[in-house]
């Protein structure tokens, strides 16, 4: 079993694809599946997803493990056998570890023998642009599975092999990215008094943007704003520039703070514009809501680390990457855990990362304690 798991585990490696365009990588996963019968296959939900269903009544709750498809527009810089074939895309986050996890399941699914409820394996589309999980809940089929509780992990280079690590609130960060386009007049470079440069208001707004942070993980307001990207005019030394924007990625841990960030934002842009007599825009995109575990669903996953008899980490705190898994939590009883990948696996997104194989059979693990928990306490 653990073979044939590993196995589709490389092969999933080889072939990786962008958010939205997990086509092939759907396709595996669904032959992958079929073999073992499950009562039903949902294709194409919300856009390249994937749920097989394996119902044992229609009593009883409903519990789905979610995984994610896609990979990143990455250059693979390692040269083992099932490096990736797909010139500058990989799967640099670990997805198809993930996937190979879930799709894994199947082998344990088909020896069981539960009285009442049903499980699903989802598999997500685009959860690096944070779309993904946002458009799978806007499929009416996802509604109709009437689901009681979602499950994920997320493996986390830098902790030790197999250890689980378990959130009391927050498992990932409210994410929000920006930009901020500036429009004012141009002039020849030897008479700027003529035009409105955008460079003063620039540097104003990122000084003042720097002040908005709290980078204090333990506090409530916690926020940070990272500068992505600035452009402004061109290579042209006799233009004085009339155009330029800023690029920013922000983080709280609350959506509320979320909501007063963008604000005082918004407010910075506007004073700052106004005294410099520029007009300007924001749009924002790529929002990741926080993903908030669910008390009870917290508790299956410190009984399943029990059961397995797993060293657990509880993080006070949560991650400050993002996670589209928030969407669920907002309509949804859920928990993610993170599953420590290893103290030397490179991080997260990096050229030389792959997904540490050993970690599939404590994947499976934690998962089948979970499922069976949840449905055997119904009956």
């Amino acid at each position: 079993m653990i073979a044939k798991v590993k196995e589709l585990r490389k092969e999933l490696h080889q072939h990786p694809e962008c958010s939205g365009a997990e086509i092939e990588t759907a396709s595996r996963i669904k032959s992958f599946i079929s073999k073992y019968h499950p009562t039903k296959i949902l294709d194409n939900l919300g856009g390249n997803g994937l749920a097989a269903i394996y119902e044992y009544s229609d009593q009883g709750p409903t519990i789905a493990i979610r995984c994610e498809l896609d990979a990143l527009p990455i250059v693979e810089k390692n040269r083992f056998a099932h490096r990736s074939r797909n010139n500058g895309v990989s799967h640099k986050c670990g997805h198809d570890g993930h996937m190979a996890i879930v799709a894994g399941l199947i082998f344990w699914i088909k020896e069981q023998n539960f009285i009442s409820g049903k499980i699903v394996l989802l598999f997500q589309p685009a959860e690096e642009t944070g779309k993904g999980a946002a458009k799978v809940l806007a499929d009416s089929r996802f509604s109709e599975l009437k689901i009681d509780y979602i499950f994920a992990l997320h493996n986390i280079p830098g902790v030790p092999l197999h250890t689980i690590i378990y959130t009391k609130q927050g498992f990932s960060a409210e994410v929000q990215s920006l930009a901020v386009y500036l429009k004012g007049k141009e002039s020849h470079a030897s008479e700027p008094e003529n035009g409105i440069n955008p460079s003063t208001a620039i540097a104003e707004i990122t000084t003042k943007l720097k002040e908005l942070g709290l980078d204090d993980p333990n506090e409530d307001n916690f926020a940070i704003l990272t500068p992505i990207h600035i452009l402004m005019g061109q290579k042209s030394y006799g233009i004085s520039p009339a155009n330029g924007e800023i690029h920013y990625t922000i983080r709280t841990w609350s959506p509320e703070r979320m909501q007063k960030l963008k604000l005082e934002i918004e407010n910075v842009c506007k004073q700052i514009c106004h005294s410099n007599s520029l007009e300007y825009k924001i749009d924002w995109f790529e929002y990741f809501p926080a993903s908030i575990n669910n008390d009870h669903c917290n508790t299956l996953v410190q009984s399943a680390i029990k059961n397995n008899k797993l060293k657990a980490i509880a993080r006070t705190y949560p991650f400050r990457f993002g996670e589209d898994f928030g969407w669920y939590s907002r309509s949804y009883k859920v928990a993610m855990f993170g599953l420590g990948a290893g103290m030397h696996t490179p991080a997260l997104h990096h050229s030389d990362y792959d997904f540490p194989d050993e970690l599939l059979t404590t994947g499976m693990d934690m998962f089948k304690a979970i499922i069976a928990e949840t449905l055997n306490s119904s009956n």
